[in-house]
């Protein structure tokens, strides 16, 4: 046990002595080193040895870069130092030797100068120490101020250190800036950090339960929301926070609030620093406002101005054109209804942009020129919603048809009431005792007093006795010849002169399209009488009665409403003429209110033709309401003037006669283009260019041709007045013999087999007699032996029989037609014989026979 415990005696205590310097307090304890086993303390000594290497390679690893950076100044420190030494020696070993050259003083000089610029490198690097020194201790008074929740007192001691490390003087790609470079930095994003979480204690947004809390200050924070402006603008934050302020200010309250389709609207409450939404608000533009007002005031008087007109720039613009958009706009109203609501809305605007702009709210301008220019919307908005129900009525289409009356008046003498009443003129009248009634009114002898009149029916002709001229001209009826003349004179010069806006919704020449046959107007086919032989004058023909004549038509669902828009637009426009303060704020709009017809009138003609054309019979639909709304608009227009209810001003601004006569334009327009369009399909339905001559099945195409006529006149049947459709059918039936007349006079040869087959045709395409006459235009029983009255309607009807006739006859029986009937009264001797030489052969006879044809003098026309 002895002998293993002397060896590590002596073991420890060489140790301690390599290791610390130390030795045994008691050395004579300690074994003879002669007699000890050194085998332990060698093993000892190695592995401190191990150690303490292992020891200084980690110090070396560790401190590797300063110990070289300090080894070498140290070497470049020893060699200057030598240099100094060997220098100071120099000095001294010169200064002993009296005989110094130059040489050696110049090598003094340039030694002197080393030193100081020595002295100077000493003197900077000490300054950069110093400095460097100064930014790490400004860093650590920021991490502190941070901690301590001193925002700003930690950036501005941060903007300090910015400043102190741009004066250190050093590149900022050394090592040492760089690390306090990046030290700067992360206390910057502590600082944020710090701030982001006092600013959201101070500006509190709970958007789920529509509350914003604004704070001057909170307990236990050491910066007030003033001194948030001063963080913001140092992270170059104010408008990102205030755009996102806002974004949240809208999703908490704003929207919620302005909502217009909500069936339940939020109002709102402020008490204190915290508003929020609470209750119900009145669903009116007027309250909304309220609510607006009591929330910018609030965010006004609690943000700092600083952040305050950055808000303003993102937030003014999406609540004024919400606000314009969604509820001032559908608040203005489109007529006088509801006046007084618009006129206090007008006024709580204008008190609205006043409290705005004390609050130091800018960018009001639009809602501004909103209030100043209410009277200008009002009227725009009527204009638009009533062009906007023109134009929903048109799309609902023609809807259901109505029947209504027209009624025109003529003085006509004794004479012309009889001829009517033997003609056919009273076959068009929607009556079945025209003749009778005519008659027996004028074969009365106590028809003069006035009293006695027929059954106040819709379908009936009345008979006034009366010397007056009641506006029988309107018509376009005279009591003679040259009036008539005259007036259809000035209604074409007028018709050609006005100008009736149609370029200006696209439409084309009015001559591009063929007007109505017979008249400017289509006008009921009424046969004028007679001119009686000049004799002269007796009382029974001097004495005038007034012709009332009825007819019923049917027009769409569209004209009336057109109309009711338009008298009610005319009436909230006088209504602006009156004198006092009910309509003082739209009285300038009056003018704008009597234009309007004339813009309602001119959608109603540019759009109208697209919606009518897609029904049967749709042009003839467009043509009744046109000339419906013409006559209505006319009368109306007489009625204004002589209406003792309105002002003189009122009176004189109704400006309607020109758009009357633009729609009695229109309504020819859609009649010639419903003629033309329907001649046309005749005209294909009959072979086109091609002559009845050249085809191969000519009885087919005549009977398409009827067959077309007849479906055309069926479907005309209901809508047209009983005049126009006879003059409308009858000019397709015109058209129709006047094509087969013209196929004929071409053939340069006609065979007897042919002519009997063309007779044929002729006598196919007469059946359409049946749909002109006497009774079932007036709608009765049929008459036994009535007269078609077809030829009053088709010019060509008579010519298309003779025809016929010639084509039927001999030679004998031509000569005959020509020399003691009516031929020559609708062909003319050349057509005669030119029809003569296609039907016969060129011998003495026919030769004979054209020879007294042209002896003959025709008939006078």
């Amino acid at each position: 046990m002895a002998a293993a415990t002397e060896p590590q005696q002596l073991s420890n205590a060489v140790l301690s002595f390599a290791l610390e310097g130390s030795f045994p307090d008691d050395v004579s304890a300690l074994p003879s080193v002669s007699e000890t086993d050194l085998d332990p303390t060698i093993v000892a000594l190695g592995k401190a040895k191990v150690d303490i290497e292992a020891e200084i390679h980690t110090i070396n690893e560790v401190t590797k870069d300063d110990i070289s950076s300090w080894v070498q100044n140290s070497k470049v420190l020893q060699e200057d130092i030598i240099r100094s030494k060997t220098i100071a020696n120099d000095i001294i070993r010169q200064s002993e030797a009296p005989d110094v050259t130059g040489e050696a003083i110049q090598d003094a000089e340039e030694k002197a100068d080393f030193l100081n610029r020595e002295v100077q490198y000493s003197q900077q690097m000490h300054n950069v120490l110093r400095r460097i020194q100064h930014v790490n201790q400004l860093l650590i008074e920021v991490e502190q101020a941070s901690r301590e929740r001193r925002v700003l007192d930690s950036l501005r001691l941060l903007e300090k250190s910015w400043a102190a490390l741009d004066e250190v003087g050093v590149s900022k790609t050394t090592r040492v800036m760089k690390l306090l470079d990046l030290r700067a930095f992360e206390l910057k994003s502590d600082i944020h950090q710090v701030f982001d979480h006092v600013w959201k204690t101070l500006v509190q947004v709970d958007t789920d339960l529509g509350k914003v809390a604004i704070y001057n200050t909170r307990q236990d924070e050491k910066m007030v929301l003033d001194d948030a402006v001063v963080g913001l603008k140092a992270y170059k934050e104010v408008d990102e926070r205030m755009e996102q302020l806002w974004h949240n200010l809208d999703a908490a309250v704003v929207s919620p609030r302005m909502d217009a389709t909500r069936s339940n609207i939020p109002g709102i409450k402020v008490e204190g620093d915290v508003l929020e939404l609470a209750g119900s608000a009145d669903n009116s533009a007027e309250a909304l406002l309220s609510d607006l007002e009591q929330i910018l005031t609030f965010i006004a008087h609690k943000l700092p101005a600083d952040l305050l007109q950055p808000l303003a720039g993102v937030m003014m613009g999406d609540i004024i054109s919400k606000l314009t958009r969604e509820w001032l706009n559908p608040a203005v109203p489109s007529g006088l209804k509801d006046l007084d609501e618009f006129q206090a809305l007008v006024s709580k605007m204008k008190s609205f942009c006043e409290t705005l702009q004390h609050s130091g709210f800018t960018g009001l301008e639009q809602i501004q020129d909103w209030a100043g220019k209410a009277p200008t919307i009002w009227l725009e908005k009527s204009r638009e919603t009533a062009l906007n129900s023109v134009r929903v009525n048109l799309a609902s289409g023609i809807g259901q048809s109505k029947r209504v009356e027209k009624i025109e008046r003529q003085m006509v003498s004794i004479a012309e009431g009889k001829e009517l009443s033997r003609t056919g003129a009273g076959a068009v009248a929607d009556t079945n005792d025209w003749g009778e009634d005519w008659g027996e009114a004028w074969d009365d002898e106590k028809a003069g007093d006035g009293n006695e009149q027929a059954p106040q029916t819709h379908e009936q002709m009345e008979i006034d006795t009366t010397n007056e001229d009641d506006g029988a001209d309107a018509w376009g009826w005279g009591d003679n010849d040259d009036a008539n003349q005259a007036a259809e004179a000035k209604d074409a010069a007028e018709a050609q002169d006005e100008d009736d806006g149609a370029d200006a919704w696209g439409w084309g020449d009015d001559g591009d399209a063929p007007e109505p046959e017979g008249h400017v107007v289509p006008a009921p086919a009424v046969a004028p009488a007679p001119v009686a032989p000049k004799t002269k004058p007796n009382k029974a023909k001097e004495e005038t009665r007034e012709l009332v004549f009825k007819e019923t038509y049917s027009i769409s669902s569209m004209p009336e409403p057109v109309l009711e828009l338009i008298f009610s637009i005319l009436e909230d426009g006088a209504a602006l003429t009156r004198e006092g303060d009910e309509y003082n704020l739209l009285t300038a709009t009056a003018p704008g209110l009597f234009s309007l017809p004339t813009f309602i009138l001119a959608l109603f003609r540019a759009i109208s033709p697209q919606y009518y054309s897609s029904d049967a019979g749709g042009n003839m639909f467009l043509y009744n309401d046109a000339m419906y709304l013409s006559e209505k608009l006319s009368d109306f227009s007489l009625a204004w003037k002589q209406r003792e209810d309105l002002t003189p001003r009122a009176r004189s601004m109704l400006r309607i006669d020109n758009d009357v006569r633009t729609l009695k334009s229109f309504a020819n327009r859609s009649y010639s283009n419903e003629m033309s369009l329907q001649k046309t399909i005749l005209q294909d339905l009959i072979g086109g260019s091609q002559s009845l001559a050249q085809q191969d099945d000519r009885e087919a195409s005549i009977e398409a041709g009827t067959t077309r006529i007849r479906s055309v006149a069926a479907t005309w049947d209901p809508i047209l007045r009983r005049s126009v459709w006879s003059q409308a059918v009858g000019s397709l039936a015109d058209a129709l013999s006047s094509r087969i007349i013209s196929d004929v006079l071409e053939m340069s040869s006609i065979g007897q087999d042919e002519a009997y087959s063309i007779a044929q045709l002729i006598a196919l395409a007469t059946e359409l007699d049946d749909l002109f006459m006497p009774s079932k235009l007036a709608g009765t029983a049929p008459v036994p032996d009535e007269m078609p009255t077809t030829a009053q309607y088709a010019p060509s009807w008579l010519r298309l029989k003779y025809l016929g006739e010639v084509l039927q006859s001999n030679l004998n029986e031509v000569k005959f037609l020509w020399c003691d009937s009516e031929l020559s009264l609708y062909f003319t001797v050349d057509e005669v014989i030119d029809l003569i030489h296609a039907s016969f052969e060129d011998n003495a006879r026919t030769r004979d026979t054209i020879r007294e044809i042209k002896a003959k003098e025709p008939l006078a026309r």
